[in-house]
């Protein structure tokens, strides 16, 4: 039977270097020069760092700007609160969606079945599973979930006859 994997992943390298291009661009522009503005990466995790509110915001901006260049999906980020560290100095902390959760794997099953399509879906830890009679079918079932599917980016792979 043929099927698919839907996953909702992000391509590290991409993330690595979109970040450095975003503090590369972040030490040069003129309107940053004596701030201690930065972007900082973890496992999960990036961390903004601005002298205040606003400046934080052009950090967000500039690092948005690196991520559609690089093809990372802004929906993959989740911003957090903004946190005064001392003095004036702010941080923010930018988590990133790696895997689909639960809520959005049953969701995503959920619309298959209501979809009446001869497909079926089934959730193997962060990812979701679709197998089918045929693979008309289960292209019809990747063209409904684009549609319907909007608040966390999908990938399809894994295409199997």
């Amino acid at each position: 039977m043929p099927s698919f994997d839907i996953s909702s992943e992000i391509d590290m390298v991409e993330l690595r270097n979109a970040v450095d291009q975003a503090n590369k661009e972040i030490t040069n522009r003129f309107d940053f020069k004596g701030s201690d503005a930065r972007v900082e990466q973890g496992e999960k995790l990036l961390t903004l760092f601005a002298d205040d509110d606003f400046k934080l915001d052009q950090v967000f901006d500039v690092l948005v700007g690196k991520f559609a260049k690089r093809g990372i999906d802004v929906r993959s980020v989740e911003r957090g609160d903004a946190q005064k560290i001392s003095g004036n100095k702010m941080k923010q902390e930018l988590k990133l969606k790696v895997g689909i959760e639960s809520e959005s794997a049953k969701k995503i099953v959920r619309i298959l079945k209501d979809s009446k399509l001869k497909v079926q879906g089934s959730i193997q830890g962060e990812e979701v599973r679709v197998t089918g009679a045929k693979r008309d079918v289960l292209q019809e079932a990747i063209a409904l979930l684009r549609k319907q599917v909007t608040d966390i980016p999908l990938q399809f792979g894994n295409f199997r006859d």
